[in-house]
């Protein structure tokens, strides 16, 4: 009979697998070596560059790798279209190590496509947020000054003159095309696709991503994701899948479970098909789904827009089993009326990462799914993806927790001085590692601040037990995470201040069950002036992308409460305006 496994029991089991697959020799073995200046672990089994690890999809050849509504990529045609552009941003704009190609559309099978053109012949695919407006479009081409721009027929109007020098690649556009505009289904032909890729030199600290986040000054940061980084996060995903494999086997072998009715191998585990329902502008949907899909040669079910019915139904067509997404996708969906009569035995895994998952949401995805459970991931933009993770029972037994550290990083929680805590002291989360980012696109003062001897400050306030997990308690940065969306409060701030009639401002979080966080502020107007809501979203509309934009505001008589250094007290304001339900 079956002995149930105690929560420390199932860290034991957990860690014991950590330590044999990371062992010298081991399929996840590392060596510690000196990368940008710091020494962090590599693993001595990863490949050097993403165009390796594209180039081992080609075998699943006929197999279903995109699906998009009524339209369907093979893995073959899938490598004919990225040859054949890659050809073109080759030989037309030049494209290389050294060189960015912008991407700026909607999650269309072209996003997938385009990534991978322009990333096997070294350039760097620069993620712009397809919610963006206009100046916040034009600030990113400015800065990452790409040798091309592939963008969806929505974006190009939205753009318009804007996109500068930019050489334009249009998908999805039945209009009229800019002067030497190109469409992309001409310069992507599958017929026309020469038999191999271009040559290409990589190094492995070549950046092959540049995913922009709210900038603290008003404008966004681009970090510098390298090759390197890219693939480790990669490693990491594969790795979280084996351990949770192999503490699994090592569970059932210390319980017996099994021993009387071995009637031979277990099942092979099912085709993975993940459904795509966040945006690939974020290292979420590009790096910790879309790559693990790719390298496993399973198949990826996009999204046009979130929609829990939607996602239902394509659940069940397409017999998806990984959902990855931000927690109130999971919640929608299990609260959904179709949620009954829809069949969801095809999940093995639902959860995600982009906010904390509440406790009790965990025990509903745990109690919803008849063969799958939930899982979690914690990381940043610039960790390239996740720096912890954990699913199924393990999760279950500790849904407070996000996990152990993946393998190759390393983590430190400090006081205010920088000092080393003890397990179980809360302080700022620091984290180093091979897929830390190379730093800020053009911002050296920034990148300066935020790595210190190879150490990237996170912002987190969190806690590390004694076995190693880490606990996310709270954030030093002034961030509201809406949806898996960071919005820096200073960016909003600055918008609003922009208004002649707003003497003080003070935007921050307040709890939104749906959302995790909404965006809120706080607003003290100049003697004699008049403003309300409906002329502030007037304001900030066009200025700055709609999930940014206050949903709660608060017009104030006196001034906004201050500390002794002339900060405001956002936590005040919280507490008194929004207080936890």
């Amino acid at each position: 009979m079956a002995v149930e496994s105690s929560p420390d029991e199932l860290v034991d089991d957990f860690n014991a697998a950590m330590e044999a697959l990371t062992a010298p020799g081991a399929a996840f073995g590392w060596t510690v070596r000196e990368v940008g200046g710091a020494p962090v672990r590599v693993y001595d089994n990863a490949m050097t560059d993403m165009r390796a690890v594209w180039a081992m999809s080609a075998p699943h050849g006929d197999k279903d790798y995109l699906v998009y509504g009524g339209e369907r990529y093979s893995y073959a045609e899938a490598h004919a279209r990225v040859r054949a552009l890659a050809h073109h941003l080759r030989t037309e704009h030049c494209a290389g190590p050294g060189t960015r190609v912008a991407i700026s559309m909607r999650n269309y099978p072209e996003w997938v496509l385009s990534h991978w053109a322009a990333m096997s012949v070294g350039a760097a695919v620069v993620g712009m947020n397809s919610w963006w407006t206009r100046p916040e479009m034009e600030f990113a081409l400015r800065d990452c000054e790409p040798v091309a721009l592939i963008t969806d027929g929505e974006r190009l109007q939205r753009l318009g003159p804007g996109r500068g020098e930019a050489p334009l690649i249009v998908a999805r556009h039945g209009g009229d095309l800019p002067p030497g505009a190109r469409l992309w289904e001409s310069v992507a032909d599958p017929s026309a696709a020469p038999d191999a890729l271009p040559e290409a030199d990589i190094d492995p600290d070549d950046d092959a991503l540049i995913f922009y986040t709210s900038g603290t000054t008003g404008t966004p940061k681009g970090a510098q994701l390298t090759h390197r980084a890219v693939v480790h996060n990669l490693f990491n995903m594969i790795f979280l899948t084996a351990c949770g494999d192999a503490a699994r086997a090592r569970r059932t072998a210390r319980s017996g479970d099994g021993d009387d009715d071995d009637d031979g191998p277990a099942p092979e585990a099912p085709p993975v098909t993940a459904m795509l329902p966040v945006p690939l502008f974020h290292v979420t949907g590009c790096n910790c789904v879309m790559h693990t899909v790719t390298i496993a040669g399973g198949c990826l079910v996009m999204m046009y827009r979130w929609d829990a019915a939607e996602a239902l139904r394509l659940i069940e067509r397409e017999r998806v089993t990984v959902f990855t997404g931000v927690p109130s996708m999971s919640r929608e969906m299990l609260q959904h009326p179709d949620w009954e009569s829809t069949d969801t035995s095809s999940l093995r895994s639902m959860g995600g990462g982009g906010a904390a998952i509440p406790t009790d949401l965990v025990r509903r995805i745990d109690d919803g799914l008849s063969q799958g459970r939930p899982g979690v991931g914690y990381g940043l933009t610039e960790t390239a993806g996740v720096a912890t993770a954990i699913s199924n029972e393990f999760y279950v037994a500790n849904p407070s927790s996000v996990g152990p550290l993946v393998p190759c990083m390393e983590a430190r929680v400090v006081d205010e001085d920088g000092a080393t805590l003890d397990p179980g002291r809360r302080g700022e989360l620091l984290l180093r590692g091979p897929n830390v980012m190379k730093g800020y696109l053009n911002r050296p003062d920034a990148t300066a601040e935020a790595i210190v001897d190879g150490w990237f400050r996170t912002g987190d306030i969190a806690e590390i037990d004694a076995d190693g997990w880490i606990y996310i308690k709270d954030r030093i940065k002034d961030v509201v995470i809406r949806g898996g969306e960071n919005v820096h409060c200073s960016e909003v701030e600055n918008a609003i201040y922009e208004l002649d009639e707003v003497a003080e401002a003070a935007v921050f979080g307040v709890p939104d069950e749906r959302l995790g966080e909404e965006v809120a502020a706080a607003v003290v107007l100049a003697p004699g002036a008049e403003l309300d809501e409906a002329a502030l979203a007037g304001h900030l509309e066009g200025r700055l992308a709609r999930f940014k934009h206050p949903r709660r505001v608060w017009f104030l008589d006196e001034p906004l409460p201050r500390n002794a250094n002339g900060k405001f007290l956002k936590r005040e304001l919280r507490d008194r305006f929004a207080p936890a339900p």
